[in-house]
């Protein structure tokens, strides 16, 4: 299969940014854009393509297909701070080896040329898997941050992803119904759904570490105040 040249220079990375056109799913349900190549269609990105781009485009490559991501918003990233932080003092506290990670951070998935996600916090505990530019395989725990653009595809594309690479635990987090979803891909078929009313236990650590939403919930509702979200 014929392939795009590798970006040199600035000016065609310029080029490629401003060939970026929207994208639809045949059934309409993803709202991502996507960088459109002349010699490329969906499907066909590689991993080459994806490091082309110019540093402040925001993507992911699932399966050849690039989907945009927006900057995250003040809750967005209000809450992804607060699930790294908790879990980062969890293992610090514990004299673990695992190490959390917050995006951007670049998880060649199924390491393949096909895919390259940007998750908002993982934590990994293979360091093996650790490379110069990415994390190279599955991490142990993948958690989400919901919002509007992306829901979709988190809760369908990269749900099945997820399983199929082998993480072990996946957290969806809606701040906005106050509701996350666990997927325990070790132990459980179906997902745990939590409110943000309890504390919530983290399955690869058997329990003992638990994230709690509280502080969280009060620097989102001051956000709200401010009209920030």
């Amino acid at each position: 299969m014929r392939k795009c040249g590798k970006s040199n220079g600035t000016e065609e990375k310029t080029k490629l940014y401003e060939e970026q056109k929207n994208y639809r799913t045949e059934d309409d349900q993803l709202h991502d854009s996507a960088v459109q190549y002349a010699c490329r269609r969906q499907g066909d990105y590689t991993i080459d393509d994806y490091y082309a781009l110019p540093d402040e485009q925001r993507v992911e490559l699932i399966d050849g297909v690039i989907y945009d991501m927006a900057a995250p918003g003040f809750g967005h990233q209000t809450v992804a701070a607060h699930l790294f932080v908790q879990l980062n003092e969890f293992i610090d506290s514990h004299g673990g080896s695992c190490l959390p990670f917050m995006s951007p951070v670049d998880v060649q998935l199924d390491c393949d040329e096909r895919t390259m996600v940007q998750p908002d916090v993982v934590v990994l505990c293979d360091t093996n898997k650790l490379k110069k530019r990415c994390i190279y395989g599955a991490p142990d725990l993948v958690m989400e941050v919901l919002s509007p653009s992306t829901k979709r595809k988190d809760e369908t594309i990269k749900l099945e992803k997820y399983r199929k690479a082998g993480v072990r635990e996946y957290w969806m987090i809606d701040f906005r119904q106050e509701r996350v979803v666990v997927y325990d891909f070790e132990h459980k078929s179906r997902p745990a759904i939590y409110g943000m009313n309890q504390p919530i236990p983290v399955q690869i650590f058997q329990g003992d570490c638990q994230i709690r939403f509280e502080k969280m919930l009060e620097k989102v509702y001051t956000l709200q105040t401010y009209g920030a979200l």
